[in-house]
């Protein structure tokens, strides 16, 4: 390197931007032939602190070239290239620094606003510690044991009959020889849901569990999965009477996304609707068929519907709001956290990360669950006090204050958090012998019967010059995070180690149907740390003591546990975090002691089991002294097996259910409210939902309304509005109207399940005049289907129905001509009048409350509108000085469910994932919806939007969705993406709606993400005139 002054200069920017070198790795470099060594600097410092393998090969290559002036000039090159990485890297912290150190600001904000609405103080009592508090006697920790719930008591809360749904949407799922490893998506929560669904079936008072998934038919997957079907605990004929012909679990794949390909995590956003509605149609299908099977005349609906990962909780809300069923939620791991790694590494941008990983909807998507759900099961408490507090709708602070003042029976002002709970996973205990449990077999023993393939010498043995030395077992994925690389270099580096132990990995993510593929055919990241590894052997010359086979099934993993234990070996985790850490307890179940990461779940496990070691998982040192100490010394491993044995029973499935079932059998069952004999949905073979409206005197109101001149922007004259005044110009309720000549039974009720072709106008225009005139083009290309009892009208916008009405004469239009109005951005629905030959000035107008009632759960009414304005006078304060007045102004929608703000200049306006933000951080569970280009403001529960409108219309008064046809504009409200993916068609109205630009310009992730490509239930109509609908419609019906 003699020669090369150019170096300092670069050596001396890069330490500009970084942290520098420490004083003792300072030393080390300058002890090197007594001078600063650049180029171990580079390799070691900054290169191997990127983690850039390329890099790293890179700088070898470039250093060994003999010719000097080349070498120069790619050391050169070399040395911009990690400038600039440490630049970004700089960089990209400091915009994160001030990002949280926003948040932090914001959410003090919240919590101060939150105690100003929230008078009372807590008593001294109550100041508990904030995470502690979170856990209660049946999920709390304490002096090394799980305290239990007694099947008792448990079963004292429980139904005779209940019916459980489980989502988990990504990955290959089948009950028996899963291909866990063979994908990241076919993980450890594949097989966690399996086994749960499997458990919670065998549970007493559990009548039917569903696990819901995709159904895949790709020619590159296993016929299995693409099985409508799959039941995961077939049960004895002697049972079959006492649970019924379908009781019991089963795996439920519903097809959606593309029938032939298998899809990753990634790209399976803009499926989600399809999913739903998929779904939904099961569960109304099965709901019915259960409550046949008990002797019920009501369907037997879900006790709750438990989404696990961020796509199936998104899609677990959906469901939730429209079917008025408990939700739960399972993380998993979590998109927040996973960010804010990837961010430390300093190698992507928060763009850059989104574009491969889509974490931003990820993101979004565990927000709209911590919105929906009641209860949040997580493994371990490190998840809650690290991960959930990262996201704006869970504040353990905030959490605390509420949590008391339900305990006081006290008002929380509108504001809601889930429940924390933690349950441990649960492991099944039928592939583990009496031998795996009571046998004291030492390394010399051999087994009674013949050895299980997998110890055989061509698999295991054949890696070892002595295989009756204890084992260390690693099983893990060659991923970078599961720190395997630095396990070798402990084992490598620690002679005592190498001489009383083997190393055995089973490396997961290399198996493709049970053998590892060629290396070079593997993902970069795996292959170079499979590399990385080998080469390490290599280093240590460790041939001889370090196994990993190439083949390797699901089946073999409870015979590597035995043979590790029988040499009375050691398993170990060193990851840099493990969110739990599920393999822990399998091999504790099987004798193993552990050796484990001290971040993470492993805290948890290690507390109740007390059979090994926490290390830090950085310090290779303390890794090979652990190691050591339990291959070592054998009474400590005898004693550590001992416990673990004696404590495993806390982690069985039977124990997790027990408590599972407590907590979701104590949330607020809030089924829907119709049932009744005459309900449509009872009896979907009659030729009308419910051939009347008989109910219509507790589910509508008959508001007439009388709006004529200017009078008509005034809202609604007769209204029913719940809650208070709250200081709000409000339309005051009226007794219900029918009209003298008519009796109530003979009222027409929607015949949505009569229609063989439903289209929904959701055409997001500037002003109401544009919206009906696009209807009455609509209207226009099917002349005859305004009297076609085949053919239905629903007009779906963000206008309120006195809008709508005050304009339908002007468009030449009647009330009468559609089915459903649903307004104010899904906030209401509305049936016109049974009188068609009335005009629309003079119109009867039906409100379905039942819709309200679904929508209801979480709405903040007046503690959220005093918010609201709060936001409001904020954002118009930091405008004062402009001298055309206000730049928000709040509206009288006329709507108990639906809060309307009127904007003058959206470009003074934060955008609505702000507004959304802000709701979130002070625990206001709500909707909101940036209309009109911009220039209004709908704000609407959270189980509230006109695609959930359409979803509530197909259980509530049976109408296909399949049968639907949805217009809309090229672009739309900022809800504009509900439109797309589900089983109905979306037809998209060019030359329409295209300002609405801005409003999508400024989301947390691109509408690019979540609209499907390719999508045949989506058309194209270039040309917005009559002959261009029809077209359109023709197209469509080739379709069908």
């Amino acid at each position: 390197m003699a020669g090369n002054d150019w170096i300092n200069s670069y050596l001396e920017a890069i330490l500009d931007v970084d942290s520098g070198i420490n004083d003792q790795k300072s030393s080390l470099l300058l002890r090197e032939r007594g001078r600063f060594s650049p180029a171990q600097y580079f390799v070691e410092e900054v290169i191997t602190g990127f983690n850039e393998t390329d890099l790293h090969r890179s700088w070898v290559r470039a250093s060994s070239i003999r010719n000097s002036e080349e070498r120069n000039t790619r050391l050169e090159n070399m040395c911009w290239r990690i400038w600039t990485l440490a630049r970004k890297k700089k960089l990209i912290e400091g915009e994160e620094a001030q990002r949280k150190a926003k948040k932090r600001v914001d959410r003090e904000k919240a919590r101060k606003h939150a105690a100003a609405d929230m008078s009372e103080d807590l008593s001294d009592g109550e100041k508990g510690d904030v995470v502690g508090e979170m856990l209660t006697h049946s999920d709390s920790i304490k002096g090394g044991r799980m305290s239990r719930v007694s099947s008792m008591d448990t079963m004292a809360n429980l139904d005779k009959k209940l019916y459980l749904v489980l989502i988990s949407l990504h990955g290959l799922i089948r009950g028996e020889n899963m291909e866990l490893g063979r994908d990241s998506d076919t993980g450890g929560q594949v097989k966690y849901v399996v086994e749960l669904a499997r458990a919670l079936g065998s549970m007493p008072g559990v009548y039917r569990v569903d696990l819901l998934t995709r159904q895949v038919m790709a020619p590159d997957v296993d016929w299995t999965y693409g099985e409508p079907t799959e039941m995961l605990n077939p049960l004895p004929e002697s049972q079959m009477d006492e649970i019924g012909e379908s009781g019991g679990a089963y795996i439920i794949r519903i097809p959606f996304g593309p029938r032939d390909k298998y899809l990753s995590k990634e790209v399976l956003w803009p499926h989600i609707p399809e999913f739903v509605d998929g779904a939904l149609g099961h569960i109304m299908q099965m709901s019915k068929v259960l409550g046949k099977q008990i002797g019920s005349e009501r369907p037997l609906w879900p006790i709750a519907i438990h989404g696990h990962y961020a796509d199936a909780g998104n899609s677990a809300a959906l469901l939730s709001g429209v079917l008025n069923v408990p939700m739960v939620f399972t993380g998993h791991s979590l998109g927040r956290d996973k960010l804010e790694q990837l961010l430390k590494q300093g190698r992507q941008s928060r763009e850059e990360i989104d574009s491969v990983y889509k974490i931003m909807r990820r993101i979004e998507a565990e927000e709209i669950s911590l919105d929906v759900s009641e209860v949040i099961i997580t493994s371990t408490r490190q998840e809650i006090e690290e991960q959930w507090r990262l996201y704006d709708g869970f504040d353990p602070v905030l959490e605390r204050k509420l949590r008391a003042r339900i305990k006081r029976n006290v008002s929380s002002f509108g504001r809601i958090m889930p429940r924390m709970v933690v349950i441990p996973p649960g492991m099944e205990f039928r592939n583990v012998s009496v031998q795996d449990i009571d046998g004291e077999i030492d390394g010399n023993e051999s087994s009674g019967g013949s050895d299980p393939p997998i110890w055989s010498e061509n698999e295991i043995m054949r890696f070892f010059t002595n295989p009756r030395k204890p084992m260390i077992l690693a099983l893990a994925r060659p991923d970078p995070k599961k720190n395997l690389i630095t396990l070798v270099k402990a084992f490598g580096e620690c002679r005592a180690l190498r001489d009383l132990a083997n190393l055995y990995f089973t490396v997961l993510q290399t198996l493709i149907m049970g053998n590892r593929d060629d290396i070079d055919g593997m993902s970069a990241t795996n292959s170079s740390v499979l590399l990385s590894i080998i080469k390490l052997v290599d280093k240590y010359d460790l041939y001889g003591q370090v196994a990993y086979p190439k083949h390797h099934k699901q089946s073999d993993v409870p015979e590597i546990y035995r043979l590790a234990a029988k040499t009375k070996g050691v398993f170990i985790n060193p990851a840099f975090i493990e969110p739990f850490g599920l393999t822990l307890i399998e091999a504790a179940a099987r004798g193993l002691p552990i050796v484990a990461t001290k971040n993470g779940g492993p805290v948890d496990i290690h507390r109740v089991l007390d059979n090994g070691v926490l290390v830090d998982p950085h310090d290779q040192q303390s890794i090979a002294d652990a190691l050591l100490k339990l291959v070592a010394d054998k009474q400590l491993w005898g004693r550590c097996k001992e416990r673990g044995l004696r404590n495993i029973h806390r982690f069985s499935w039977p124990e997790h259910c027990r408590t599972y079932l407590s907590r979701i059998t104590s949330c607020k069952q809030r089924q829907p409210k119709w049932q009744r004999p005459d309900n449509p949905y009872a009896d979907p073979e009659r030729d009308s939902p419910s051939g009347s409206l008989r109910d219509i005197h507790d589910l509508s109101l008959n508001l007439k309304l009388s709006l004529d001149g200017d009078k008509a922007v005034e809202g609604i004259q007769d209204l029913v509005s719940k809650g208070k005044e709250s200081g709000k110009k409000q339309v005051k309720s009226a007794p219900l109207k029918v009209s003298p000549n008519e009796k109530q039974e003979n009222s027409r009720s929607p015949k949505l399940n009569m229609r063989k072709l439903i289209i929904v106008v959701s055409v997001d225009c500037d002003s109401v005049a544009d919206v009906l005139g696009i209807t009455k083009t609509i209207f226009a290309a099917n002349p005859t289907a305004k009297d076609s009892p085949s053919t239905g009208f629903i007009l779906s916008t963000s206008l309120s129905i006195s809008e709508i009405n005050s304009h339908l004469d002007k468009g030449w239009l009647k009330a009468s001509d559609f089915d459903a109005f649903i307004c104010n951005s899904g906030g209401e629905i509305y049936f016109p009048s049974p009188s068609p030959e009335q005009s629309s000035s003079d119109s009867l107008y039906l409100v379905d409350t039942d819709y309200h009632s679904h929508i209801d759960y979480l709405w903040g009414g007046d503690s959220l509108r005093n918010n609201l304005v709060r936001w409001a006078a904020s954002v118009n304060e930091k405008t004062k000085d402009d001298k055309e007045g206000p730049v928000i102004t709040e509206l009288d929608s006329g709507s108990s469910h639906c809060y309307g703000f009127s904007v003058r200049d959206p470009e003074l306006v934060p955008p609505f994932r702000e507004l959304r933000r802000l709701m979130r951080i002070q625990a206001l569970r709500c909707n909101g919806v940036y209309c009109r280009s911009g220039e209004r403001i709908n704000v609407v529960p959270v189980l509230a939007s006109r695609a959930q409108a359409l979803r509530y219309l197909h259980v509530r008064w049976g109408m296909e969705l399949s049968k639907v046809v949805v217009f809309v504009g090229e672009l739309g409200d900022s809800d504009y993406e509900a439109n797309f993916g589900g089983m109905h068609k979306t037809v998209v109205v060019k030359g329409y709606c295209k300002s609405a630009e801005k409003i999508h310009s400024c989301r947390s992730y691109p509408l690019q993400q979540v609209l499907p490509t390719d999508d045949p239930n989506t058309l194209q109509c270039q040309k917005s005139d009559v002959d261009g609908i029809k077209a359109v419609l023709a197209k469509l019906s080739q379709l069908k």
